[in-house]
């Protein structure tokens, strides 16, 4: 059986998906993008703010469902550009304490209303 996951303290979905779905002791979230969920706007500033702003929207999301960063086991980071890569990296690193997840990073063509990263991840407890 399957739970929607939904929280007014992460950006609200701007199409048809849910925020994140929980099955069983898993939670899969959907990609967050650099949104304040308090302004409806990306937060100012580049790739280290808005990353930083990402996790953010996470720990939010994981939290409504009684999940953390500790719960973390993979992750998929979506970039603007390759070039973003290493000041992403030095704010994604700041955010986990021991194991790091698996990760991908990738870049794409564009990302959601021209944010510069969008990351999504799986959790399990």
């Amino acid at each position: 059986m399957k739970t929607i996951i939904a929280t007014p303290s992460a950006p609200v979905a701007i199409g048809p998906y849910s925020q994140a779905i929980q099955v069983g002791n898993m939670l899969f979230t959907s990609g967050q993008i650099p949104i304040d969920p308090a302004t409806s706007q990306f937060v100012p500033g580049g790739i280290k703010e808005q990353t930083l702003q990402v996790f953010v929207n996470l720990q939010a999301v994981l939290s409504e469902a009684g999940f953390s960063f500790e719960n973390i086991v993979k992750t998929t980071v979506f970039l603007a550009d390759m070039s973003l890569f290493g000041p992403m990296n030095e704010v994604y690193a700041s955010q986990f304490k021991g194991a790091y997840p698996a990760r991908s990073a990738v870049a794409v063509k564009e990302l959601p209303k021209g944010a510069l990263v969008e990351i999504e991840v799986v959790a399990v407890k």
